[in-house]
């Protein structure tokens, strides 16, 4: 494990030489990149969404393509379109910018329904079907997509199945008065993404992906985390509760996590330090709940305080 950490203290410093104070976010960043999961950023304009994207994406040397989703965006604009070649008298394929390694789609809600379906299949299968003809997408396939809470005229809401296929939301947040001072300095002459360089392979990133594999999950953490899950789909305030999805992305991350902290083994607290990302964006909040501003985060909040964790001793109070 001590090889996957020193690659993620590399991967990680280096963006951090351009994304000021947010090392947790960094590092879910970098964790997903692990696990082969797709990452949803939503926060506001401006905090650093699309330069993280390009920054995971020169650390670590993988082709980066960006895709503005617009209302007028159609689904060949993403997945790419066959054009009958006249000398030849054949259809050729000329693929999207969705073939690369690291796809940014930024502002995703802004696109309609049947464009952000084209995903749909890239995403979970790692491939697009174009006319009938399967085309694979290249290795490691990422899909780093962001989008605006707040404004919401002229946006679609991603819809559940979509949701579900992004192992994390992740939000970055306004900086510190002191960070923010940090980045007005470090801005001074030019961007620091312009002198950043690559800090790792492709080779050693799908050898660290298949490394962290190999981090052990106890039975009884297994069932915290179907617990968790579980209890998510039971909760009065949760019209639809997080899937066997979502069971699988706790354990995967939990395995990275590990790793990263240099274990080989997970523990609870790697579960709850993650449940939020992967469990809060899966959750439905039921009509009534939303009339009373329930948040499904503080719902996944009260499921770690509910769920017990299995194996563990409950103190009772002495009698009389």
């Amino acid at each position: 494990m001590n090889n996957v950490r020193a690659v993620a203290e590399k991967v990680i410093a280096n963006v951090e030489k351009v994304i000021i104070g947010k090392h947790d976010a960094v590092e879910l960043a970098f964790v997903s990149l692990l696990c082969r999961g797709h990452i949803l950023i939503e926060d506001v304009p401006g905090v650093g969404k699309t330069v993280l994207a390009k920054c995971l994406a020169k650390s670590v040397g993988c082709t980066f393509r960006r895709i503005q989703f617009t209302p007028d965006l159609l689904p060949s604009d993403v997945t790419g379109v066959s054009v009958f070649n006249q000398k030849t008298r054949e259809f050729e394929f000329r693929p999207g910018p969705v073939m690369a390694q690291i796809v940014l789609t930024d502002e995703i809600n802004r696109a309609t329904p049947k464009t952000q379906s084209a995903l749909l299949e890239c995403m979970e299968e790692r491939q697009i079907t174009v006319d009938g003809v399967t085309y694979p997408l290249p290795e490691p396939f990422i899909v780093m997509a962001t989008q605006n809470p707040i404004e919401y005229e002229g946006t679609y809401p991603l819809p559940e199945a979509q949701l579900d296929r992004f192992l994390m939301r992740i939000r970055l947040g306004y900086p510190t008065p002191e960070e923010e001072i940090r980045i007005l300095d470090s801005q001074q002459y030019r961007h620091p993404l312009e002198d950043i360089g690559q800090v790792l392979d492709v080779k050693e990133l799908l050898a660290a992906q298949e490394e962290v594999k190999a981090v052990h999950v106890g039975d009884l953490l297994k069932e915290y985390i179907v617990a968790l899950v579980g209890a998510s789909r039971k909760h009065p305030d949760i019209y639809l509760g997080a899937s066997p999805r979502g069971a699988l992305g706790l354990y995967r991350t939990g395995q990275t996590l590990a790793s990263l902290r240099g274990r080989d083994y997970v523990i609870p607290d790697d579960i709850k330090h993650l449940a939020q990302v992967i469990i809060g964006h899966r959750l439905i909040i039921s009509p009534s709940a939303r009339i009373k501003n329930v948040d499904a985060f503080a719902v996944v909040d009260e499921l770690l305080h509910s769920v017990p964790v299995p194996g563990t001793r409950v103190k009772v109070g002495r009698r009389g």
